[in-house]
């Protein structure tokens, strides 16, 4: 008898739970469909409103410059400040570790023997402190009896400063041929456009430099 009063017991129960969870999802379904009418409504309203054309005559190229509190409608300029843009050839010379990127700049021809050679923003006699290194970096503008027909205009990086004055010399001779290509049998027979691949070797482990052992003795 016991037993099957706790088995009503609990069927009675189960149906109580059933029926309680029923009316809860009787009463949440018609909320949820409104509020889904109601989306579907309003993204169908935004999509049939007509857009206000705006004329291409006001339409202006502005910038929007924000300023504590205040804003001020600036009209950019989109004109390129230097106008008057020089035409100018670049090519790129190395040795060692020195690499020069050099651009030439046609110029009207002037008197004296002295070249407009700018190296890193100096002129290339204070740039190079001897005259050794300054005959080397003008040589290829020597061989081709031009050197105040161009304005050199280079920026030198890496290697010791006479690695530098050779890298400079050769990015000058790969300059000048691309201006004038008649220019490279000259400098080709001198050797200004071949780059130089001499570096100095690697030290080995085992060895004091790169080839130098340590004294060997016999006993």
């Amino acid at each position: 008898m016991e037993k099957t009063k706790s088995t009503t017991i609990k069927s009675e129960k189960k149906s109580t739970v059933k029926k309680l969870i029923k009316s809860k999802k009787e009463a949440v379904l018609p909320t949820a469909k409104l509020s889904l009418a109601k989306a579907a409504l309003s993204v169908a309203a935004k999509k049939e409103a007509p857009k206000p054309e705006i004329p291409k005559a006001e339409i202006k190229e502005s910038a929007i410059v924000a300023s504590a509190g205040e804003r001020e409608i600036v009209e950019a300029d989109f004109e390129p400040k230097d106008k008057k843009n020089k035409r100018y050839y670049e090519a790129v010379g190395r040795r060692k570790r020195a690499i020069a990127r050099v651009r030439l700049l046609t110029i009207k021809p002037f008197e004296g023997d002295e070249g407009k050679i700018t190296v890193n923003d100096k002129s290339y006699q204070q740039y190079f402190p001897t005259m050794e290194l300054r005959q080397i970096a003008e040589a290829s503008l020597r061989r081709l009896k031009s050197l105040n027909r161009f304005e050199i205009v280079a920026r030198v990086k890496g290697g010791g400063i006479h690695s530098q004055a050779e890298a400079l010399r050769h990015g000058v001779a790969r300059v000048l041929v691309d201006f004038n290509a008649d220019f490279r049998k000259k400098l080709k027979k001198v050797g200004y456009l071949k780059r130089d691949p001499r570096e100095t070797e690697r030290k080995k482990f085992g060895l004091k430099k790169a080839r130098r052992a340590p004294q060997w003795a016999k006993r």
